[in-house]
């Protein structure tokens, strides 16, 4: 594969405008990822049927939507991202690991007893885990410096499509034909995808359009990631100044976000007295229209802003998270009786509060992939995403989940129903506010290794 790589002539050069393919290859990795995290996400809106058909308790549903995912997750996509760091084809990883986690979702609506679909689950993380990194790796190497904060948010639009898509279809599929049917209907267009990139989609090269005289400099203060043993190469990523900070801040924002995402349908179901069909509807349309919105919109003006200070890249995830916090608790503390009408529908206020907490929320993954893309080498990059998405993974998806559910199960015994609504106010007040302190940690070194990387 990694002669693959080295022959593939890059599609643009840091002159030409970016080439038809080079824009189709976008559009492709975007769309896989759009089912990644529906497949990885698909569960929440089935969590309730799930749990009542196995007999499972909060816990063990925390457990099995996140921390079953995240330790494979987590444990390898650190050596597939040095994979694709050292010469691998990028295209044909993402490929074969689309169908690989494609057929995995398919099985989890095959199985019988709750230990095969946690297995299930842990085989649709072995599949994701070489999909994120070489992605993030592929677009930085399509695109120019100064355009690849709005290229990275059309591909970090996946996961607010994929919750669109998760929470609208997925609450009607289960609804009308059961939960099985849900990862069956979503695993299969996986194959599909994972085909048309393989046949249409070019490996750009490592370092496509970058600026040669400023990439060779970066290379020679840091040692070769081609050469450089693996443990090493952590090191020297971790040591970049401002990777660390930018990272932790992504990891609380992430423990919250996935905690928030994956419990939201539950909260609405048992405190909004909804059916599963109803809270998917109106939460993914709610959140995933203005998540996009925000996603696009955040990378577009970080692009701009970043032309006359490189520390908007992280001031802008910081203050996203800020306007974002007060839009979460309102969602979930306000009263569930108020309502308003809408085309003939009774919908309730707090749905408001929902859109705007995903616009302004959307901004710091946007943002953040993109930092990493910066402060990183070319080959640096598909590691240090990885090591970002092991971070996100591991406390977002492992950790957030679980926490909450456990919280919720020791609330519930207090307040009953209103337990999971507390457990979710107490988990993103406390990691928000964690994370907004990491990114403020992060503004002066990110500012030194930028001004490091251009002298």
């Amino acid at each position: 594969m990694q002669n693959t790589a080295v022959e593939a002539a890059p599609e643009v050069s840091s002159n030409d405008r970016p080439a038809w393919r080079t824009h189709l290859t976008l559009v492709l990795l975007a769309l896989i990822y759009v089912f990644s995290f529906i497949d990885r996400n698909v569960i929440a809106i089935v969590l309730e049927p799930i749990k009542q058909e196995f007999g499972a308790s909060d816990t063990m549903m925390g457990l099995i939507s996140g921390l079953a995912f995240a330790i494979l997750y987590g444990g390898l996509s650190l050596p597939l991202g040095r994979l694709a760091d050292q010469g691998a084809d990028r295209r044909n990883m993402i490929a074969i690991c689309c169908s690989l986690w494609s057929l995995a979702t398919m099985a989890c609506g095959m199985v019988g007893q709750f230990w095969q679909l946690f297995i299930a689950r842990m085989s649709v993380a072995v599949g994701e885990a070489g999909g994120m990194a070489p992605s993030v790796s592929m677009v930085s190497d399509l695109y120019p410096k100064e355009r690849r904060s709005l290229a990275i948010s059309v591909l970090m639009m996946g996961p607010h499509i994929g919750v669109l898509a998760a929470m609208v279809l997925g609450g009607w599929i289960a609804q009308e034909f059961g939960w099985r049917y849900v990862f069956i209907i979503f695993g299969a267009p996986g194959i599909v995808l994972a085909l048309a990139l393989r046949l249409i989609a070019r490996d750009p090269g490592r370092g496509g359009v970058n600026n040669p005289q400023s990439q060779a400099a970066a290379l020679n203060n840091e040692e070769n990631a081609h050469k450089t043993p693996f443990i090493e190469q952590l090191k020297i990523i971790c040591r970049i100044p401002g990777f660390l900070p930018i990272s932790l801040g992504a990891a609380a924002a992430g423990m919250a976000g996935y905690s928030f995402g994956i419990w939201t349908p539950t909260f609405m179901v048992r405190n909004w007295d909804m059916s599963l069909a109803q809270a998917g509807l109106i939460f993914g349309l709610s959140s995933g229209v203005l998540a996009v919105i925000g996603s696009t919109f955040s990378g577009w003006y970080c692009d701009r802003l970043t032309k006359k200070d490189v520390r908007w890249q992280v001031r802008l995830p910081l203050i996203g998270l800020l306007i974002s916090l007060p839009f979460a608790l309102a969602f979930l503390l306000w009263p569930a009786e108020k309502s308003f009408s809408l085309g003939g529908y009774l919908l309730p206020q707090a749905i408001i509060f929902a859109a705007l907490f995903s616009f302004f929320n959307s901004w710091w993954p946007t943002l953040t992939y993109a930092a990493i893309s910066h402060v990183t080498t070319d080959r640096q990059r598909a590691t240090g995403a990885a090591v970002l998405n092991l971070l996100i993974t591991l406390f977002g998806a492992g950790l957030g989940p679980l926490t909450t559910g456990i919280l919720s199960d020791q609330l519930s015994g207090t307040f009953g129903d209103d337990g999971l609504k507390y457990a979710l106010a107490c988990t993103t007040l406390v990691l928000f506010t964690l994370s907004v302190v990491f990114y403020k940690l992060a503004l002066k070194p990110y500012k030194q290794r930028m001004a490091d990387l251009q002298s």
